[in-house]
């Protein structure tokens, strides 16, 4: 009776505990690329419960029925042949749950990978998005201003962040409207994501970039498109003007609260060049360099 007790305190505590928790924001989207982020993971859960909880019943099961009897010391077992039926449910079903997941991934990655979904015959808005230890810029070189720790963006607007790093490799993510996207300093990738509600989305660095990194964080703020050009037209009559003084300053390691500036830092610093640009880890003079002397090894050999 004490043990019945224990255990039904224990289930109570925990539907309380549980029911006051807010919901996963990666389960809670507001745009259509979590929604297909969050629509994977929910069929994973599923398909991962169905095979958890039908081993457990099986394993029961088996337990129960065949668990150790009292027989005679002499007693041998009836041999019993392999039952093709069996052995094809025990081998096929595995391979067709992994079959489902793989096409399901597949699908999915090139669903988020791409404009989202009627977003199609829109311009986006684009916008870099670059970190530094443990700061988030964000440039927008139509409107020419720069932000640093918060973005706003139009809502019902296909937005594509090009993404790079002035230090350690960093990873992109806002969990209500995306998933993750690593920045990297000799390269540009790119996200693509639409806020359809208006709201604020938090935003963070999930990649490990050193002791500042639990508070690299943004925030996504969403709003319709008019009430976005005030906020544009509000900066550049606002702010400063960004400097590669300033910039400088920025790009120091340490904490930040929210800034924002006219200009950006793409006209004296710019990203890497080309998407997925080249990995050429050296200087120009290195290249050239390597290039005379295999020009000069050419005409040796001839």
């Amino acid at each position: 009776m004490k043990l019945k007790w224990t255990l039904l305190t224990f289930i109570f505590t925990i539907a309380t505990v549980l029911t006051g928790c807010e919901p996963l924001l990666v389960l809670d989207p507001k745009g259509p690329q979590a929604a297909t982020t969050a629509d994977v993971i929910w069929l994973s859960i599923i398909t991962m419960a169905f095979i958890v909880i039908t081993v457990l019943v099986l394993l029961i099961i088996i337990l129960v029925k065949y668990r150790a009897s009292k027989q005679d010391d002499d007693y041998e077992p009836p041999h019993i042949e392999g039952n093709p039926i069996v052995e094809g449910i025990i081998v096929g079903i595995p391979i067709l749950i992994v079959i489902f997941l793989s096409i399901v991934s597949v699908v999915s990655t090139y669903q988020v990978e791409t404009v989202p979904e009627g977003y199609e015959d829109q311009e986006p808005l684009v916008i870099y998005a670059s970190s530094s230890n443990w700061k988030w810029h964000f440039s927008y070189p139509e409107q020419d201003i720069e932000t640093v720790n918060y973005v706003f963006i139009p809502t019902d607007r296909s937005v594509q962040f090009k993404l790079y790093s002035h230090g350690p490799i960093t990873s992109f993510w806002v969990p209500q409207l995306a998933g993750q996207k690593y920045a990297m300093a000799d390269m540009v990738t790119t996200i693509n994501l639409a806020a359809e509600s208006a709201g604020e989305f938090m935003g963070r660095n999930a990649n490990f970039s050193g002791e500042g990194f639990a508070e690299n964080t943004f925030n996504v703020i969403a709003m319709p498109q008019d009430e976005f050009d005030t906020w544009v037209d509000d900066i550049h009559a606002t702010a400063d003007p960004l400097t590669e003084d300033i910039f400088n300053e920025l790009l120091e390691p340490g904490h930040l609260g929210q800034l924002a500036f006219t200009g950006t830092h793409l006209e004296f610093s710019p990203p890497p060049e080309g998407e997925h640009g080249g990995h050429n880890h050296g200087s120009s003079d290195d290249t050239e360099q390597s290039e005379d002397e295999h020009d000069d090894s050419e005409h040796d050999h001839h």
